[in-house]
């Protein structure tokens, strides 16, 4: 290729202007993950970056708007933005999974709406909630009987228990933070987490734990409390990107996150 080196005193002196170049996969030559981030979300997007920490798997994020005060009226509120939210992540580009990152929302709208208006945008995606996650993880763990930690006020929680146990968990043993402002949930201690975590998870009659909400932090101390416990333990976010990982055919083993990070889904 022959330099343009055409005189010209306001530019180079040498122009390469067509280099060759080769292509390959980019930095999601494995799997490229979308997620859909409540506004209010402090946690999430942290979570995430940390576990899908693996080389050609990428991460990338759309934020919703959603009201900072969890109510049913709220979180019903949020379907008609899915899908908006959902195309303008890496438009005319291909997306392995699209995650919606609201745990209630996904009940109170429904999962297969949710994933009806991820679809609008991304046909070809598949879909996740962090119910429907967490749902996974309980049938990978062989975990019948669920101890439940949430923030959220007693009619979400209530709402919450019956929609596990019509799929077929108990929830025999529950507890929450009663904190119904998303900002303040996000600054929740891991202490305080993890004390609450094994205060519920000690009971006899439950064999495994979920920490409730996407704005909770779980995933950092999720082994040490599994190791204290001796049961398993997972959260919305920590079993939402298990979830998307496995969706996208990445099955590696990663223990350091916990005994679900080791797992593969049901079939």
């Amino acid at each position: 290729m022959a330099p343009d080196t055409t005189p010209d005193s306001d530019g180079p002196r040498i122009n390469l202007t067509r280099i060759s170049y080769d292509a390959d996969g980019g930095i999601a030559a494995r799997a490229a993950i979308g997620l859909i981030v409540l506004a209010s979300d402090q946690t999430i997007e942290h979570e995430f970056r940390q576990i899908v920490d693996i080389k050609g798997v990428a991460l990338y994020e759309s934020r919703i708007f959603n009201d900072n005060t969890i109510t049913p009226e709220t979180l019903a509120a949020m379907e008609a933005r899915i899908k908006d939210c959902t195309a303008v992540i890496l438009p005319g580009l291909d997306l392995d999974v699209v995650a919606y990152g609201c745990t209630s929302a996904s009940m109170v709208i429904g999962e297969e709406n949710v994933f009806e208006r991820i679809r609008e945008a991304r046909p070809g995606a598949r879909c996740t909630t962090p119910i429907t996650a967490a749902m996974a993880a309980f049938r990978a763990f062989g975990a019948k009987r669920i101890a439940m930690l949430t923030p959220y006020r007693d009619d979400i929680n209530l709402g919450m228990r019956a929609y596990i146990t019509e799929r077929g968990f108990d929830v025999p043993v529950m507890g929450s933070f009663n904190e119904d402002d998303d900002r303040r949930v996000g600054r929740i201690s891991h202490a305080s987490v993890r004390d609450a975590a094994l205060e519920l998870g000690r009971h006899d009659d439950v064999d495994a734990v979920f920490v409730s909400c996407t704005a909770v932090r779980l995933a950092e101390i999720a082994a040490d409390i599994e190791n204290e416990l001796g049961k398993p333990v997972t959260s919305s976010n920590h079993a939402m990107a298990w979830h998307c990982l496995r969706l996208a055919g990445i099955n590696d083993a990663m223990p350091r996150w916990g005994r679900l990070f080791t797992l593969a889904p049901p079939a």
